[in-house]
């Protein structure tokens, strides 16, 4: 599972709940090369990433890097600071 994505769903003790992107690195050329075939605009010359990249798409992995992410600070701080944490009680 080295050439995938997923989206995850992280809820802190604290109440925080997160919706994470998740691709591997191989994803990455994979998403340029979709966009090409696809013929979207501007096809190739940019891609939006996602909240963060993984070696492969397994729950030991993304377990471990978002537990090695929460020992730095806050996770928000860590993957997308534009969007920060989502309580549940807001709404998406």
């Amino acid at each position: 599972m080295r050439n995938e994505f997923c989206n995850i769903n992280v809820t802190l003790p604290d109440g925080r709940f997160y919706g994470i992107n998740v691709w591997t690195f191989r994803f990455l050329t994979t998403a340029v090369q979709q966009d090409i075939a696809e013929g979207k605009p501007l096809a190739g010359l940019y891609l939006k990433p996602p909240d963060l990249f993984v070696k492969e798409l397994t729950r030991e992995c993304i377990t471990a890097a978002i537990a090695d992410l929460l020992r730095t600070g806050p996770l928000e701080q860590a993957l997308n600071p534009s969007t920060g944490p989502h309580f549940p009680e807001e709404g998406f």
